[in-house]
């Protein structure tokens, strides 16, 4: 009995002393951890390929999956691939970039000649054929004087003068009448709260005249552009009656 004790008792000492043991070899372990890490590190090696991390350690390779990087590393292959004639795919792209460029360019400096309006082409020394209109239209808030009845006169030289102007510049910014319109002349004034009368040259192309006697240059034309102007006259000093505005 005392014997089979004895056992008991050594055999506890020899487990708990193994324990101490390598609890102790643990914690030494753990206490030289530094030399073993920094070893560990330089056994430990990363590499990208084909968007997976290999990491090798102490003969072992671990391979991670990186798909934002496999994707990348698969359109570097794609765009190296030869397509044709030995010329990389990334080479056919830029090519096909920079042709469009050109294109977009040309287009845009060749737009202004396709879109150019043919009619603006024309040649003033062919417009040789004359045609006249006259007419007449009253001034209000202008008193008449006898000086007026007077061609030669100060005051009848200076309103005919102010009246043509507005005449030029009524036709001259026409966008339909302005390369056929030629004078405008205001030759007499009479009584009747000053009644002024007017005519109007154009010179017209032979090869359009009928044409252009039969529209633009109609009667009816000319005269619808010089009254419209004149509802929007703004000059009191010279305002012409639009109501008054006579055309033959």
């Amino acid at each position: 009995m005392d014997m089979e004790m004895q056992t008991i008792r050594n055999n506890g000492s020899d487990a708990a002393g193994h324990q101490m043991a390598t609890a102790t070899g643990n914690r030494e372990g753990h206490t030289h951890r530094g030399p073993y890490s920094a070893e560990t590190g330089r056994l430990l090696e990363a590499q990208c390929n084909g968007g997976s991390v290999e990491i090798k350690s102490a003969g072992r390779v671990l391979a991670l999956r990186d798909p934002q990087g496999s994707a990348i590393c698969k359109m570097k292959k794609e765009l190296k691939e030869v397509v044709c004639w030995k010329i990389p795919l990334w080479m056919l792209l830029l090519f096909l970039l920079v042709l469009i460029v050109a294109i977009i360019l040309i287009a845009l400096a060749l737009c202004p000649a396709l879109h150019q309006d043919v009619d603006e082409k024309f040649d003033p020394s062919t417009f040789n054929i004359p045609r006249l209109f006259k007419g007449n239209f009253s001034l209000l808030d202008l008193p008449f004087s006898d000086d007026l009845l007077v061609p030669s006169s100060n005051q009848s030289q200076a309103l005919s003068h102010v009246l043509q102007g507005k005449l030029t510049v009524v036709y001259s910014s026409s966008p339909a009448l302005s390369r056929y319109f030629s004078e405008a002349e205001v030759h007499a004034f009479r009584n009747g709260s000053v009644v002024a009368e007017y005519r109007l040259t154009f010179l017209m192309p032979e090869q359009q005249q009928e044409q252009l006697t039969r529209f633009t240059l109609s009667r009816e034309m000319v005269y619808n552009v010089l009254r419209q102007s004149l509802h929007q006259q703004e000059d009191r000093g010279a305002y012409i009656d639009p109501l008054s505005l006579t055309l033959v």
